[in-house]
């Protein structure tokens, strides 16, 4: 399904959706292309991006293309899906150590849907970090790694 929807394949071409998406949540999905987990996931960011075309731009980034942002977002799990507005990250409290991304894939079209809507909400409220409106049963547990520590 990454077929899809557009891919940005360098660091250069990440910059300019940060900057030039205005008004709406810019969605980046980083992962591979032939990863299981992130086709499931581009399956279901591919089905609802037209029901959310009002309020997200979602691209595809290949976390081997763009080693910049997956090295500064420190993406060590893939899929990981990192979100902006107006040029700013937003960030997400999901109940876990990490709210710069949401790691895994999200278990149904509507945890997406409703993610879409409070992050887009909150940033036209000038929030910086909303509270994820997903059951914590339907987010992925994960240990985080701290590498040179």
């Amino acid at each position: 399904m990454s077929f899809l929807l557009p891919q940005l394949a360098s660091k250069k071409e990440v910059d300019q959706a940060i900057k030039t998406v205005a008004e709406k949540v810019l969605v980046l999905r980083f992962g591979r292309d032939q990863d299981a987990v992130c086709m499931q996931l581009d399956d279901i960011l591919a089905k609802t991006s037209h029901d959310l075309s009002k309020m997200a731009v979602i691209y595809l980034v290949d976390v081997n293309k763009v080693p910049v942002y997956t090295q500064y977002f420190d993406i060590s799990y893939i899929p990981s899906t990192v979100f902006f507005f107006n040029g700013q990250h937003m960030k997400v409290d999901y109940g876990s150590p990490d709210h710069t991304k949401f790691v895994g894939s999200f278990k149904t079209k509507q945890d997406f849907i409703d993610l879409i809507e409070v992050i887009y909400r909150g940033a036209m409220r000038g929030k910086l970090i909303v509270r994820s409106p997903i059951d914590p049963k339907n987010i992925p547990k994960y240990d985080l790694l701290y590498q040179g520590i």
